[in-house]
């Protein structure tokens, strides 16, 4: 898209009114269910759960169904950064027969943790100014001992990339001391001062566009949380759903919805008054001007 091709380096372009607010003052393109373009055909189905009992015996049948609902994303991490993307809601899981771990949405996905990660670090590596948000969360089949090894992964992966967890920083704190990584994980166990705590997300829970737009607008009013947070933007089915539209996906419906959605997002504004908006979460995000759009409002709030 042509909207993507000046996003790679965005952060590095902001006014002076963003590069010294924090992170949370800013409009942030984000990816929900990042990695579930990925999604693998052999793999058991991990939700939702009304499905589980079905897979061994009509896994034929049913895991195609489960795929075509469960992909969330056509483009890989590095595409999604080259768009703009700076969010990414991570979804992890073990796997009983491997020391390795996968993300996952409905399936596992073929790729593990520790090859997204290197992708995205050595993309990093060629844009020095631009900083992501990881938010590891919904972990499944995960034990305490796999807690700490992923976490240690993670740091080391990082090391000085990653930006402790303190009062939200603003793009010229994380210039200044080469911090590009900020990490959350959503686990109250864990205590560890490069984690940050989980980032509140908006979800509508609804398939309704128009209900989406509603729920957020009602959030609105309530008055957004001072630091990060997500309002998303991204549709939800449930398996009734995804038994009931055989010839569909979840990509159709979100491409058509996508107008209406994408119309909300240009009445919005970053900012700190109750109102603004800070990252805004969806679907398919390299395929239209999602993340464009979602950038622009910084430059409106300029001009």
């Amino acid at each position: 898209m042509a909207e993507a091709e000046g996003c790679a380096d965005w952060m590095s372009k902001l006014s002076e009114t963003f590069t010294t607010g924090p992170l949370s003052q800013i409009a942030i393109p984000g990816s929900h269910d990042a990695m579930a373009y990925s999604l693998d055909m052999d793999s058991p189905v991990l939700e939702p759960d009304s499905l589980k009992p079905m897979d061994n015996m009509f896994s034929a049948f049913l895991r195609p169904i489960v795929k075509k609902w469960s992909i969330t994303q056509d483009k890989t991490i590095s595409d999604q950064l080259d768009a703009g993307i700076r969010y990414f809601d991570l979804r992890v899981a073990g796997k009983p027969e491997s020391s390795d771990f996968f993300f996952y949405h409905g399936l596992y996905t073929t790729m593990t943790v520790k090859e997204a990660m290197t992708e995205l670090e050595t993309w990093l590596g060629q844009h020095s100014k631009e900083v992501v948000i990881l938010a590891f969360s919904h972990f499944k089949e995960m034990s305490a001992d796999q807690h700490t090894n992923l976490i240690k992964f993670l740091k080391e992966h990082f090391k000085t990339k990653l930006c402790p967890k303190a009062k939200v920083p603003s793009l010229k704190d994380c210039w200044e001391s080469g911090y590009q990584v900020i990490l959350s994980y959503d686990d109250s166990n864990i205590e560890d001062p490069d984690l940050w705590p989980r980032i509140g997300y908006w979800w509508a829970d609804n398939s309704d566009p128009k209900e989406v737009i509603s729920f957020l607008n009602n959030k609105q009013q309530t008055g957004r949380p001072e630091g990060l947070f997500v309002a998303g933007l991204n549709l939800t089915f449930d398996a009734n759903d995804m038994l009931q539209y055989l010839t569909t996906s979840l990509k159709e419906k979100t491409m058509t919805a996508y107008p209406l959605l994408l119309d909300w997002v240009k009445e919005q504004h970053p900012g700190s008054d109750k109102q603004s908006i800070n990252i805004i979460a969806g679907d398919f995000v390299g395929l239209n001007s999602f993340a464009h759009d979602i950038i622009q409002l910084n430059n409106a709030k300029t001009s």
